[in-house]
């Protein structure tokens, strides 16, 4: 098949938010004139609104992909990266040939160090796009162009309990739980010297069969972190995640060998190269690939990387439409050490209303789309409406 890609299209989409990703402001937080936050009890900076920037990739006759990455902030620094890099490189390309395309691209500014950052977000729409256009193409799910499906319905866990105390966030859980969810996450920015008592209240409160993981935000040294863990597993903690600064390797490894708990590390990385030295030093044992800042063809070698390593792979689902998160479901329904999937709730339950398919999550399980290519597609009126 000797198709040819004929367009490449983006947009810069940013949807309204009732309240701020991670719960209202707290004290120390600084709104920025440019419509952003930065939260003090862990030092990054969130937009106001669900931003991404969307890729359409469409072939010579008419058939179509799309693409999403993450762009929590600055969604025009990928934008111009698409449109001034990327774009050109891919325009008449044969559409079957993804991976050669992706290394094109990628081997297009690797000598000036942009193996990561804002040049490999753009890189994991395109990628994207141009996957569900080859499955389109060949009228075939993704997860079947990956090898195959060992499951319709995947597990997924709650992320975020944005509520202002701690009994509050220990209700919400329980809400939750009620409605089929066994494993809740709740991000250590809420109790950043004593994360133990909140483990301690979701544990009263949800028994002793939940599982609690909690989001360390990177904020701790190796020393700091193990201690930490070890007094939240006196409340039998299941997961930490991402314990210090991911550019300290040494660090991860030393937490991830000192505790009894699984640690989960890898929302920040964008390749295989940035997860070999991790894997071989043994600093997590579950991997968490983003797919809105990887793209299908890293998110996926990852993954097989993951089983030479005997680690389990619970992918990070950032904040978007749900188009990165189609397709993670896809490959996560292709990957043999699959545990379960991050369910954002305040973001997946008010954005999927933007999309058309049959991505779902309840009763403690993502719904995989079952269309040919990831089974999405953004509706006409999402880009009317929140295109800028």
């Amino acid at each position: 098949m000797d198709i040819c890609i004929k367009k490449l299209e983006w947009f810069k989409v940013a949807v309204p938010r009732d309240q701020p990703y991670l719960g209202n402001p707290q004290p120390g937080d600084v709104i920025t004139s440019g419509g952003c936050i930065v939260r003090a009890t862990n030092n990054s900076i969130y937009s106001l609104k669900d931003q991404s920037l969307i890729v359409k990739a469409t072939a010579e006759d008419g058939t179509y992909g799309w693409g999403e990455c993450v762009t929590v902030v600055a969604p025009q620094v990928a934008e111009a990266i698409v449109e001034q890099i990327h774009s050109p490189l891919v325009i008449g390309k044969a559409a079957m040939d993804v991976v050669e395309i992706m290394e094109t691209l990628y081997n297009a500014m690797r000598v000036r160090g942009f193996w990561g950052g804002f040049y490999m977000d753009a890189i994991a729409a395109v990628d994207m796009a141009l996957w569900d256009l080859k499955a389109r193409l060949l009228k075939l799910p993704l997860c079947h162009l990956l090898g195959g499906k060992y499951t319709n319905r995947l597990k997924a866990y709650v992320s975020g309990l944005p509520a202002d105390t701690e009994e509050a966030r220990a209700e919400m859980a329980k809400r939750w739980q009620d409605k089929g969810f066994d494993t809740v996450k709740f991000p250590v920015v809420m109790n950043v010297n004593h994360p133990e008592k909140e483990v301690a209240s979701l544990r009263k409160k949800l028994g002793g069969d939940a599982k609690i993981m909690v989001d360390m935000h990177w904020r701790y040294t190796a020393q700091e972190a193990v201690k930490m863990i070890e007094k939240m597993d006196e409340h039998d903690l299941y997961v930490a995640e991402a314990p210090c600064n991911a550019e300290d390797i040494e660090g991860q490894a030393q937490v991830a060998a000192s505790v009894r708990v699984n640690v989960a590390i890898g929302e920040e990385l964008r390749t295989v190269y940035e997860y070999r030295e991790r894997f071989l030093k043994r600093c997590m044992n579950i991997i968490q690939p983003e797919m809105g800042r990887m793209g299908v063809t890293q998110f996926w070698n990852v993954c097989q990387m993951a089983r030479t390593f005997h680690t389990l792979v619970m992918p990070h689902g950032s904040i978007g439409i749900g188009v990165f998160l189609a397709a993670s479901l896809h490959a996560s329904a292709a990957c043999s050490q699959f545990v379960m999937h991050e369910y954002q709730h305040s973001i997946v339950d008010k954005n999927l209303r933007y999309i058309r398919g049959g991505l779902k999550c309840e009763e403690g399980y993502f719904h995989l789309p079952e269309d040919i290519g990831i089974g999405v597609d953004v509706k006409e009126d999402t880009l009317e409406r929140f295109t800028y």
